[in-house]
């Protein structure tokens, strides 16, 4: 039998140049959560279905979760998000930890969906999450970190926008104004996430079987017209209590200088079931990438399901694949950070293979980032070699060299030769050379 050589459909093989940039997106997220001070935490790759069942949504149980019975006959399940097993976590530690506390991890998920462009079955996802924070604040913090993130890539306005609703505006409008029941609510919740995503014909098939009168299905679309925050405030004028929270934000935002990056969309929703306050979406401007890189919101009840009292709680899931995308499509991916310039160590005669390694172990020592070659090699070679490996600066040490208790850098990009003794070897030695 001949195994094939590709991985699973939707997955990757992460050879060292990929696995180097998705580590130096991963360092970025790090660096972020921890200038907010949030802290890292991870949890275990199989679920108890029934996490999931309980407030992720149908969609996500009978479409795209790996679920199989093991060995012991329990039904679980290969993590599709994190913020089910984030919520179990905090509900074991909540009341001894003081407010509001902040989590982050990187975690591995696995959904069973149509591989395409951004969307693979098998991600990476940087999450943060607070809880316990002061109403809104969670909010605005959470938008700071993401919006600080993107511009740490050199990221601006022209380059992203956050869209953003509140479940509670939305809840309003479908009970109040629509007056329909809950089995209507929750379709009209999935539509309205599936609204961009469908053709016309799909939607007016998909809005049909919701079963809204002529007058309902009238005041709905009139809602989907809204454009922005002030289209909003005036569809709501005489109902000002219900846009405290959000018109909050959007001054605090304005205070902040970041309220250009962020504007009001009704099709903002979030698909799965549990969020129930603001919800917010980042999106790549890009014309050739105008898609979803980032979404969240919040979740204040999600703690209920372990018979523990509603938490203010706010998180955002950022996958890899869709960063990396965003980041090649507007050339803001660092090559240069991402690839620092490591050094060849090479010895020409076998009398200098311990100097040599010395040389070697000094600089590593000094934080450079170095490959040892363990045997003589002729000069030429030695070049050849890390021209393949593109590698750009070689320690040259021969006879001379050892007897002399010195080496030779040579910049193979600007064939030029530096000559250094043992004790002068320090940190960015590299750099000007």
């Amino acid at each position: 039998m001949n195994l094939s050589k590709k991985p699973y459909k939707g997955c990757r093989d992460l050879f060292p140049p990929e696995k180097l940039r998705q580590d130096y997106l991963f360092q970025r997220m790090r660096q972020t959560a921890q200038l907010f001070h949030y802290q890292p935490y991870d949890g275990p790759l199989l679920e108890d279905i029934e996490l999931y069942r309980a407030k992720s949504g149908e969609e996500l149980i009978g479409e795209q979760v790996y679920d199989f019975i093991d060995r012991g006959q329990r039904h679980v399940a290969i993590r599709p998000e994190m913020t089910p097993s984030l919520a179990r976590m905090i509900a074991q530690v909540h009341r001894e930890l003081p407010k509001p506390i902040r989590w982050y991890s990187i975690p591995n998920l696995m959904r069973y969906e149509r591989p395409q462009r951004g969307r693979l079955r098998e991600h990476w996802q940087f999450n943060c999450d607070i809880f316990g924070a002061p109403a809104g604040e969670g909010e605005l913090e959470l938008l700071q970190l993401l919006i600080h993130l993107l511009e740490s890539f050199g990221a601006g306005q022209e380059h992203f926008e956050i869209k953003i609703n509140d479940r509670r505006l939305m809840e309003n409008f479908f009970k109040q104004k629509l007056k329909i029941n809950n089995e209507q609510t929750g379709q009209l919740y999935r539509f309205v996430d599936r609204y961009q995503k469908i053709t016309h014909d799909q939607r007016e098939q998909q809005l049909a079987a919701i079963q809204l009168s002529e007058e309902q299905k009238d005041l709905f679309n009139a809602f989907l017209e809204i454009k922005n925050f002030t289209e909003l405030q005036l569809y709501f004028q005489n109902e000002n209590e219900l846009l405290v929270d959000i018109q909050q934000l959007m001054e605090n935002l304005q205070s902040l200088n970041l309220a250009q990056y962020v504007e009001y969309d009704p099709f903002i929703v979030r698909g799965l079931d549990y969020y129930t306050g603001l919800v917010f979406e980042v999106f790549d401007k890009h014309p050739e990438n105008r898609r979803a890189l980032c979404g969240g919101g919040a979740y204040d009840n999600l703690l209920a399901l372990f018979n523990e009292k509603p938490l203010n709680a706010v998180g955002f899931g950022l996958g890899d694949v869709t960063l990396k995308d965003f980041l090649l499509t507007h050339q803001l991916l660092d090559e240069k950070e991402i690839h620092k310039p490591p050094l060849l160590i090479t010895f020409q005669d076998q009398i200098a293979h311990l100097y040599a390694k010395k040389i070697c172990q000094a600089f590593r020592s000094n934080d450079q980032q170095c490959e040892f070659l363990m045997t003589p090699i002729k000069i030429n070679k030695a070049f050849d070699y890390a021209q393949k490996k593109n590698i750009h600066f070689v320690v040259l040490i021969g006879q001379d060299e050892f007897n002399n208790a010195q080496f030779q850098i040579r910049n193979l990009e600007k064939r030029e030769s530096s000559y250094f003794q043992l004790k002068e070897i320090k940190a960015n030695l590299l750099e000007g050379l």
